[in-house]
């Protein structure tokens, strides 16, 4: 019988369409039924039409259907993938603009910081919701797939709360593989054997064998240095390699927002990060991107429509790891990745409730996670920091508890580092206040909230627009840029740097 592979959130339409390709790379999956869901049918008609173009091109068997009632699309679902943004980009925008108002920089804002925890806040009412109907209407082995941020928190309270089995995934490790591979001069990421552990955007690359030996800290630091493009993009991770011995996962920009040194003092942060790329540090870099990308598509669209695409084949494979689980459950083969679970003592001197980021295998057994053990003291005590930020910020939302919301931020490396108390409890009503909509835990909170503020000297008052912020561009300064702008726009999803396709061809042929 053909699965069911059901996406919420399928709006979301390049990184719908690219998930969907790579099942549908998959000979034996090629039947797959597909159900979509998303709130905008607006958005969920222009995937469908490209969709439904994909398939017709490639006259694959394959069917689609798609609804606005969720319920409807998760009936009989084997595998449902979350790729949600709840509150979109209008609240997104509050999630950057207002701890700037305190002196909170952030570059993206959607796993830690200020910006994570509320994205958190507003993720997890829905996502407790999709696990009721998951639970309810959903194939009785259903398996959840998380892709939206923050992932750790939405993966924690689906596992812990929802009751439903749940991993969350994520491209960073093969982001970074991919740059450690380049630094060591490998013809691609395939020649570099990795462990790599940790948190979601804090995953520390704990081993690395290249040509049979292993890869010193010395070596590996020397080789990040000497690189023409990384020695300026990555200054923050390269820093982190120095002071911690081991390279992490995450972006420039994500990584510096995680920590409390280098985005603190507004006179500093340019020291740190690179603007030829949003991702190296930007202030509110991805809140820009993704609003171009937004603009972009909405006028780019009937040119996609349009266009020839690439046939749908194991060349054209994406890196995600969606598509290789769902292929390891169904047919047997093997798939090593790194994914986000609950850590039931994976790494062992990390909380056993904290979701990590750790090495896994798939196949008809299902998913097994082998035992990491210790990570190096130093990388365990910063994950060990934001998964406290983490385990408060999911308490706060299931139970729609403002004190543990303020403490959530308090305990943020970056806020705390940035900000007195006092500030951060005027930041939390604000920003409590302005996204009361997409809140429904917090209603009845909101009121005194308002009173709070009403009745104290208002602290956030910088009229301030980040240390390094770039202007939005129109489409029509997007369409001067031509073909390059083109593919910045569409990378929205923050894409990470694609391996070689003679790569995921030969890894394919290992199988």
């Amino acid at each position: 019988m053909p699965i069911k592979v059901a996406f919420i959130g399928a709006g979301s339409v390049g990184f719908t369409r690219r998930l969907f390709r790579d099942i549908l790379a998959v000979r034996e999956l090629q039947d797959t039924h597909f159900a979509l869901t998303d709130i905008s049918k607006h958005n969920l008609d222009m995937v469908v039409r490209l969709c439904r173009k994909d398939i017709a091109a490639n006259d694959l068997p394959a069917t689609l259907t798609a609804t606005t009632n969720r319920r409807r699309a998760l009936e009989g679902a084997d595998y449902i993938v979350n790729c949600t943004r709840i509150g979109g980009l209008e609240a997104f925008k509050l999630d950057v603009e207002i701890p700037l108002k305190y002196g909170v920089d952030q570059c993206v804002g959607d796993t830690l910081c200020a910006g994570g925890i509320m994205y958190g806040q507003r993720n997890i009412p829905q996502v407790l919701a999709f696990c009721r109907d998951i639970l309810e209407v959903a194939g009785d082995d259903a398996l959840f797939l998380n892709y939206a941020n923050p992932n750790a928190m939405n993966t924690w309270a689906a596992n812990e709360h929802g009751g439903v089995p749940t991993v969350g995934l994520c491209h960073g490790v093969q982001g970074g593989h991919q740059q450690i591979a380049n630094v060591l001069g490998a013809k691609d990421s395939s020649e570099v054997d990795i462990i790599c552990a940790g948190i979601n955007h804090q995953t520390w690359y704990i081993q690395i064998y290249y040509k049979g030996r292993l890869v010193s800290t010395e070596r590996l630091l020397k080789a990040f240095r000497g690189h023409p493009v990384y020695s300026k993009t990555e200054k923050v991770r390269i820093d982190m390699l120095e002071r911690f011995g081991y390279y992490s996962t995450e972006s420039n920009g994500h990584l510096s927002e995680y920590v409390p040194w280098y985005r603190k003092r507004p006179r500093e942060i340019r020291k740190w990060i690179d603007l030829r790329g949003w991702i190296h540090g930007e202030t509110g870099g991805y809140l820009r991107v993704c609003t171009e990308g937004r603009n972009w598509f909405e006028t780019d669209f009937p040119r996609w429509l349009a266009a020839e695409d690439e046939p749908i084949g194991p060349e054209n494979r994406s890196n995600e790891h969606g598509s290789y689980i769902i292929e390891g459950l169904e047919t047997g083969r093997v798939y090593r990745g790194h994914f986000n679970v609950p850590n039931d003592g994976c790494i062992t001197n990390l909380d056993d409730d904290a979701i990590v980021e750790v090495p896994g295998y798939v196949d008809h057994n299902g998913v097994s996670i082998p035992q990491v053990g210790d990570l190096p003291l130093g990388c365990a005590a910063v994950c060990a920091a934001s998964i406290n930020v983490q385990r408060l910020a999911v308490e706060a939302a299931v139970a729609g508890d403002v004190t543990l919301l303020k403490q959530a931020m308090m305990m943020d490396p970056l806020v705390g580092a940035v900000c007195d108390p006092e500030e951060i409890s005027q930041m939390t009503d604000e920003m409590l206040i302005a996204q009361a909509r997409w809140l429904p835990q917090y209603r009845r909170q909101v009121p005194a909230a308002r009173k709070r503020l009403a009745s104290c000297k208002r602290l956030g008052t910088r009229k301030w627009k980040g240390a390094a912020r770039l202007k939005v561009k129109t489409v029509a300064e997007m369409r001067k840029a031509g073909r390059a702008q083109r593919r910045l726009a569409t990378a929205a999803n923050k894409a990470p740097e694609r391996a070689a396709k003679k790569h995921i061809a030969a890894k394919r042929k290992r199988r």
